[in-house]
């Protein structure tokens, strides 16, 4: 059977994770939906994003069984035969490995089906045709962004969707949520069960998804270096050091963790219950209950709690970010359409692609940093994207795109990454998409 994962309106809600990312490929508990359901065996995926992704999208992953854009979708929809269903996922769903005997019960079923999560359709098995014909209908209406489906004619009740933890990411702060949540159980199944990772590496893309067992609880990878007087904690979970990982001297990891491929944590840092980092990450410091995204650097001291780390961002030396109010309250999220109670005690930072704190940022609880920005001192509200954010000392300006391509280029190049035009094109979509965000001057000054 077809897999076909679709982007609805509610991606933007997402905003700043998703800006610059497909819904599909947030890492929530070291896993992607695209992970989940390349764990369904079936082969091809095929993928409707907002159309300034699909370039990008096709860059990260080049593999044959990867399908990106209305024009792919549909070439794959019309070889299905005539009888032959599709399964239909919204790529907000959160990656529980849960989904996995879920969405293979689903494939099963004779009859059509539609699942939701709070009156929003999340999957579906329904006829290819039918799907054709939707896409069809986006092809010629590129500028919407998201697929215009109304699944409601196949709509029909299913009680065991939600014991099956079948849900959406509404808000960012469900991310980080979803993390603490799913970490254990989504890194046992990492141990029992084959899942390659991306290792940011052309030759070798991916892992093989195995482990060896070094010490009580601590599993690695290939080619993974360990320095010396590693002190380790498994007494709440493993620690799974996936392949070309190193790790330097005087280090402590409290698992559950997982360090990602080609990874780098640097000597005498604390990593400590559900840190998941992606590959090709630097981390230094104290690091707790944190998802890292690849190629992001957070080499030096200073404490990240609680938060949601994008791709290409670096933390000044002596960055902190705060996870708990002095009154130990819940901590709310200040949102466009206003505050959002988050029903969490701890909650950092949310913090977009490509974004930039200088040294000793101190980033307060609950705030987002939008992509591409760059910071300097007291973060005492939300950043929007393409920002230079001094409001410490009055000074609170539009960073130009070109000086972000041109950044962007100088990074990829510390990383052996070449500098495509699909790179700059997204950077171009991002600056012209968020420039509402940009009215800053006259605002109050918002705890």
């Amino acid at each position: 059977m077809k897999i076909v994962v679709f982007e609805d309106s509610a991606v933007w809600e997402l905003n700043p994770i998703t800006m610059g990312r497909p819904a599909f490929a947030i890492t929530c508990g070291t896993m992607r939906l695209l992970d989940i359901l390349d764990q369904l065996g079936t082969g091809s995926i095929s993928f409707l994003s907002r159309p300034y992704l699909d370039a990008t999208s096709r860059y990260t992953y080049p593999e044959e069984r990867f399908h990106f854009g209305a024009s792919e979708v549909c070439s794959e929809l019309e070889s299905a035969g005539p009888d032959e269903k599709v399964l239909l996922v919204n790529a907000r769903t959160v990656p529980d490995v849960k989904l996995i005997p879920f969405l293979k019960k689903c494939m099963k079923k004779a009859e059509l089906v539609c699942y939701s999560w709070q009156d929003v359709p999340a999957c579906a098995c329904l006829p290819a045709a039918w799907l054709l014909n939707a896409v069809r209908m986006t092809k010629n209406c590129p500028k919407t962004n998201v697929l215009p489906l109304d699944l409601t004619p196949i709509t029909e009740e299913y009680p065991e969707a939600f014991e099956t933890s079948l849900e959406l990411f509404d808000y960012p702060h469900d991310v980080v949520r979803n993390h603490m949540k799913l970490f254990s159980e989504n890194l046992a199944y990492r141990l029992k069960h084959k899942v390659p990772a991306q290792t940011g590496n052309p030759e070798k893309r991916w892992t093989s998804g195995q482990w060896t067992e070094i010490r009580e609880g601590v599993f690695v990878g290939e080619g993974v270096k360990l320095g010396e007087y590693l002190v380790t904690d498994t007494s709440k979970g493993p620690i799974l050091v996936d392949e070309g990982a190193s790790i330097g001297p005087f280090c402590f990891l409290k698992g559950p963790v997982y360090i990602g491929p080609n990874s780098k944590v640097i000597e005498h840092a604390a990593l400590k219950e559900e840190v998941g980092l992606a590959h090709t990450t630097k981390v230094g410091g104290e690091v707790e209950a944190s998802s890292i995204e690849p190629y992001t650097n957070k080499q030096h001291h200073g404490f990240l709690g609680h938060s949601y780390l994008g791709s290409w961002i670096n933390l000044g030396a002596g960055t902190c970010n705060s996870d708990l109010k002095n009154t130990y309250g819940s901590v709310s999220m200040q949102y466009k359409d206003g505050r959002v109670a988050t029903s969490m005690q701890f909650h950092g930072c949310i913090i977009g692609d490509y974004a930039k704190t200088a040294i000793n940022t101190s980033i307060f609880t609950g705030k987002t940093i939008g992509s591409c920005s760059m910071v300097y001192g007291f973060v005492t509200r939300n950043v929007p994207s393409f920002t230079n954010y001094a409001r410490s000392f009055n000074q609170c300006t539009e960073l130009p795109v070109e000086v972000m391509i041109s950044t962007q280029k100088r990074m990829f190049a510390r990383r052996n990454v070449t500098q495509e035009q699909c790179h700059i094109d997204l950077l171009n979509q991002m600056f012209l998409i968020s420039a509402s965000e940009r009215q800053m001057e006259n605002e109050p000054l918002s705890l």
